[in-house]
């Protein structure tokens, strides 16, 4: 299973350490808002709002370096679109291993 990386973060940042540790506090301070705001859509079947959360949710699976998950959350974002929840355990297991990850940076 793919694993989160700092591998973008890293090329983007260069050797600004600065800028690298600005880009890790908007991540652990914005995920964790996000993910809550996107369970609380699923919580309440809003499927339509869900799927706003994934779209921009979907931005940090990419600086996270997680390619194929990228593609289930696009995929999982056209389902909830469709009030289909196919994907969703799918693309939480993601959201754990992308929390877990930017607790430890």
């Amino acid at each position: 299973m793919e694993q989160p990386n700092s591998e973008y973060i890293n090329q983007l940042s260069g050797d600004n350490e600065k800028f690298k540790a600005r880009i890790i506090g908007i991540l652990k301070r914005e995920l964790p808002e996000e993910v809550e705001v996107y369970h609380q859509h699923i919580k309440t079947e809003n499927y339509k709002l869900a799927a706003e959360s994934v779209h921009k949710l979907k931005h940090k699976v990419s600086i996270l370096g997680l390619e194929k998950s990228y593609y289930i959350a696009e995929e999982y974002e056209d389902n909830l679109k469709e009030n289909s929840t196919c994907l969703q355990s799918d693309f939480e297991d993601i959201l754990e291993r992308m929390q877990d990850f930017v607790d430890k940076l």
